[in-house]
């Protein structure tokens, strides 16, 4: 009866005490020049926005922003085999068989990069990360085999398309946090030793279930509690969580929640909406004067017709990121 009873909680949104602060929309950027669309991950590196695609395999965009509409000018490598994950058989052929289908056999979800110029691409399908020098040269990171298998131990990685959604890595690219999607959500952190990555006292540092109501439909229906990006700034995680349209501070040591703000009203204002239940941002980059957000809509038009990536810039909140 107890665990029935706590299975049955676990699928009641979470009730807000008060509304949460509103972040304000500095401005809207189109994006032409992403061959397949799908923006699902944004860092600034060096002196630039760059952007990439979950359905290219071999290249990433450099966005340049003097013009309206922004364009993406492709940088492209060469895509070293990937490593064994540790996902199940079953899982890794139903990846093969997405990939052959709509593009993109890596499903890079996720992008940071470290004060060095390395980007980090983080890839779904392969549940593992892959570094770009500055000179463009790719190389698998050779993760620890426990990753995975404590992943899916605290019951994350379960599910096909709710692997890892998000990466973030500190500017010395000495830690290395992933965010788990959804069914569960959560997030992992790894410690670089020299050249290799380890779990220092465990890899997970949170897991968590349950559905939260969409703000996207008008009967708030509920969908999966989910993380579809993340960002390190200021030594603090952000997570960003689209379901909810919120940007989340949390703690770099134990995932925990400290502060979220509100991008709804940007989000949802006539005209901006598609008519999906589940949100559409999927890449988030957070700096002292504000974030931005790029939108993965999934070859959707939205309520104005456009239907190429869009890249939002948010204001930073009074006070900056780190206010109580």
């Amino acid at each position: 009866m107890a665990r029935a009873l706590l299975a049955l909680l676990a699928l009641v949104p979470l009730a807000r005490a008060e509304p949460l602060d509103e972040l304000k929309l500095q401005g809207e950027h189109v994006v032409e020049g992403m061959q397949r669309g799908n923006l699902s991950g944004l860092a600034w590196c060096g002196d630039a926005l760059w952007a990439l695609s979950d359905r290219d395999d071999q290249r990433i965009y450099r966005l340049e922003t003097s013009a309206s509409p922004w364009q993406a000018e492709a940088e492209h490598f060469e895509l070293p085999p990937p490593p064994a994950n540790g996902l199940p058989w079953g899982m890794r052929m139903r990846a093969w068989g997405s990939g052959l289908v709509r593009g993109g056999r890596m499903d890079f979800e996720g992008l940071s990069c470290d004060s060095q110029g390395n980007r980090y691409l983080v890839s779904e399908a392969q549940a593992g990360v892959l570094r770009l020098n500055p000179a463009s040269q790719a190389k698998w990171l050779a993760l620890p085999d426990s990753l995975v298998r404590q992943a899916r131990a605290s019951g994350m990685l379960l599910h096909f398309n709710a692997l890892f959604e998000g990466i973030a890595v500190d500017p010395a690219g000495e830690r290395l946090w992933l965010a788990a999607e959804r069914q569960r959500r959560g997030l992992l952190v790894l410690h670089r030793r020299q050249n290799s990555w380890r779990c220092a006292g465990g890899c997970v540092l949170m897991s968590e279930g349950g559905n939260e109501p969409s703000l996207s439909t008008a009967d708030a229906r509920p969908v999966p509690r989910s993380f579809t990006g993340l960002a390190f700034f200021n030594d603090k995680l952000f997570t960003l969580e689209s379901a909810g349209y919120r940007i989340c501070r949390r703690s770099p040591a134990n995932g925990e929640q400290e502060k979220c703000w509100s991008f709804a009203n940007a989000a949802l204002a006539e005209g901006r909406r598609y008519d999906t239940p589940f949100g559409v941002a999927e890449a988030v980059w957070v700096d002292a004067q504000g974030a931005w957000i790029g939108v993965d809509n999934n070859g959707q038009r939205r309520q104005d017709g456009e239907k190429r990536p869009v890249v939002w810039r948010l204001d930073a909140p009074p006070g900056g990121w780190n206010a109580p």
